[in-house]
């Protein structure tokens, strides 16, 4: 049986407000205080700059994936590729993030609908509660937990690969 989503078909889930907004903002209140490390490895700030206002914009993402060695951070775009950091990030790729206390100089790459599949399958993989909540949040329909469902919806999901700029330790 497949459960209609309230958001299905609408393109996305619609933006916090009020009190909702006031508290999926609060990470970023963290990281202005040094207690970025409380997330640790879980959340990052992401800076990123308006397109068309120029000015620095800050949002706390969850990290979908981590590769310490190859100095990777994979996110998703839960409010999808409409989503201001994400449309942010297509117009400059290149920024900073802080993770912790440590900030990194990286570039932003977005993975095809293929890879995205492969990325989500993993996720579901590690993290399975957390995946399900992503996909039933976009209106994905994962209920049966295949991997083939994940891809399913991974291949609708906006993903973006932070890469860590040449020469920077990344723990």
């Amino acid at each position: 049986m497949t459960r209609s989503h309230p958001h299905a078909g609408r393109g996305r889930p619609p933006l916090p407000r009020g009190w909702r907004r006031r508290l999926a903002r609060l990470p970023i209140a963290f990281f202005r205080v040094g207690l970025g490390p409380v997330f640790g490895r879980r959340l990052l700030l992401l800076h990123h700059t308006g397109r068309n206002s120029g000015l620095d914009r800050r949002v706390a993402l969850e990290v979908v994936a981590h590769d310490a060695r190859e100095g990777t951070w994979t996110l998703a775009s839960g409010f999808g590729p409409k989503a201001a950091w994400y449309r942010n990030l297509r117009a400059a790729p290149k920024t900073t993030i802080q993770v912790g206390t440590r900030h990194y100089a990286v570039t932003a790459h977005f993975p095809n609908a293929d890879e995205g599949a492969e990325i989500m399958a993993r996720y579901a993989r590690t993290r399975p509660r957390t995946a399900r909540r992503l996909c039933s949040f976009m209106g994905f329909d994962v209920a049966d937990g295949s991997a083939d469902s994940y891809r399913r919806a991974g291949r609708r999901i906006p993903f973006v690969r932070l890469d860590a700029a040449p020469g920077q330790h990344v723990r």
